[in-house]
């Protein structure tokens, strides 16, 4: 669901049911995403998504590409030889 002001969006991740209106009552929250904060904000829970995930939901392109971002580990930083 996008929410924010004009030029910048701010999207809830949600759980929605596919034989309903795009903006009709979600059925779950999992998070937001913010696309321009540098970088770009994503706070979700991967519990519940899981959990939803499980009994047969089906996310969104994007949505599975925020999930496979978040589920990676963060690499670590490289040392620089000086």
């Amino acid at each position: 669901m996008r929410f924010g002001t004009k030029k910048k969006p701010t999207y809830r991740i949600v759980v929605m049911d596919s034989k309903r209106a795009r903006q009709s009552q979600a059925l779950d929250t999992l998070g937001t995403y913010s696309p321009l904060d540098d970088p770009a904000g994503v706070k979700l829970d991967l519990a519940k998504a899981k959990q939803w995930i499980a009994k047969g939901v089906r996310p969104s392109s994007t949505v599975q590409s925020l999930l496979d971002r978040l589920s990676k580990p963060a690499k670590p930083a490289r040392a620089v030889k000086a």
